[in-house]
């Protein structure tokens, strides 16, 4: 068992590794100019030029997925000369990127030309003041060069003299603004320190912004799994003992029906049911705060209706298929010919081997719960992860798909593992090697 699992870690970890260089290309090297989506069509080269320089993509594909992966704060490092530390701000939580030097925080700023620090206060606000002249390097071709750390967790390359324009994305548009940098590495701890980067869309880090949805779809998986899998298990084993009989053809033909239903139109049904006319339930999940699915449970009641009604089928029919045969095995017939008690066999002997199969798809089905929403969470604007997924690919937000994907993955391989293990449990013939 023990060399099963450490042979199973293993090859997760390399699952995982290629799964993120497959998924790094195809969304970041394999979708074509990422500033066309998020800028519009309308942008001028010169504009999208600026914006890939502030994104880091000038860099090449291997180094931005090192650095998306592992982080690069170690590489900026080298090149501000200084130790970077990630801080807290105190009104936001959310962490801000700061140069140590000789024991005060600092970033910096080009202001009128003039190179101009600010120095973190105690209190998490910061004081200007002129940067002093040694701040400048000569570099190899005789310009004044500055390495530091911009009010945007950037580490940039100032040119004395040499201000580029940059066009900074607001919500009000394109804003042109110069003494710009002419460099930038976007500061990142990388995915495997829990930093997959900045949000494009919301401009926090994925991390923050990818947090509570991750939380919203667990509560909503969690309560369709406790709902959904019961309850399919007992309607399959009761369909699989009558095979043949009315209630078996009554529970097939509902849940086949159900199941062959799409979400979108299932879910919309109960919309127009509960939502809008009769009105006792919720026709959308409005989170008025981040703790609302606690606050108001029936958020969640449509929601796992419909993932009930899709569901139920695919677990009854593996179930009632895996209970038919286990129930015509010799063993099962001998039991039963030896006058042991119906429900004794049923219980003891036919149920936990019919299980095997089931196993499976339940697994299968964890991961989907998880990942899969996208199509009931946009019909109930319910904010999960699937959701955020949808939301961000629209956007063209690839640090929060790839952070969001990976995470889905992840669950994908776990719950594999999960359904290998179990399955020692359900047969102590099988053993790993």
């Amino acid at each position: 068992m023990t060399r099963f699992i450490l042979r199973s870690v293993l090859s997760t970890i390399v699952t995982m590794l290629l799964v993120s260089i497959v998924l790094f290309m195809l969304l970041e090297v394999g979708s074509g100019d990422i500033t066309v989506k998020i800028l519009g069509v309308f942008a001028t080269p010169e504009q999208r030029a600026s914006y890939r320089l502030q994104l880091g993509l000038d860099q090449p594909a291997w180094l931005r997925y090192l650095d998306w992966l592992i982080g690069n704060d170690w590489r900026a490092e080298r090149l501000v000369g200084h130790d970077l530390v990630a801080v807290p701000n105190p009104q936001s939580g959310e962490k801000e990127w700061w140069a140590r030097v000789d024991g005060e925080l600092l970033r910096w700023r080009m202001q009128e030309g003039e190179l101009v620090e600010l120095v973190r206060q105690p209190d998490g606000s910061s004081v200007q003041r002129p940067a002093p002249e040694e701040r400048w390097q000569t570099d190899e071709e005789g310009r004044q060069i500055f390495w530091g750390v911009d009010t945007n967790n950037n580490a940039v390359k100032w040119v004395r003299g040499e201000g580029a324009v940059v066009y900074i994305l607001t919500k009000a548009g394109m804003r042109r603004e110069g003494d710009g940098p002419q460099r930038y590495i976007p500061l990142r701890k990388g995915l495997l320190r829990g930093d997959p980067g900045i949000s494009l869309q919301t401009g926090r880090p994925v991390a923050v912004t990818l947090g509570p949805r991750v939380r919203n779809t667990l509560v909503l998986a969690g309560v369709a799994f406790v709902v959904i899998m019961p309850l399919a298990l007992f309607l399959g084993i009761l369909a699989g003992i009558n095979e043949g009989k009315p209630l078996d053809r009554v529970i097939s033909i509902v849940s086949l029906g159900a199941t062959a239903t799409p979400e979108f139109v299932s879910g919309i049904f109960l919309i127009l049911i509960f939502g809008v006319w009769l009105k006792v339930l919720p026709a959308v999940a409005i989170f008025l705060s981040p703790d609302a699915v606690f606050e108001d449970p029936k958020l969640l009641i449509l929601p796992v209706l419909t993932l009930t009604a899709v569901e139920l089928g695919y677990v009854i029919r593996m179930t009632r298929a895996s209970m038919v045969e286990v129930m015509d095995s010799p063993y099962i017939r001998t039991a039963i010919i030896k006058g042991l008690p119906y429900w004794r066999v049923v219980l003891r002997h036919a149920v936990r081997n019919a299980l095997m199969a089931p196993i499976t798809v339940i697994m299968l089905h964890v991961n989907w719960l998880v990942g899969g929403l996208v199509v009931v969470e946009v019909i109930f604007g319910y904010p999960g992860l699937g959701k955020y997924i949808y939301d961000a690919a629209i956007f063209g937000d690839f640090n929060a798909v790839e952070a969001a994907a990976m995470l889905t993955v992840a669950i994908a391989v776990a719950t594999r593992l999960i359904g290998d293990l179990a399955y020692t449990f359900l047969n102590p013939r099988i053993r790993y090697s």
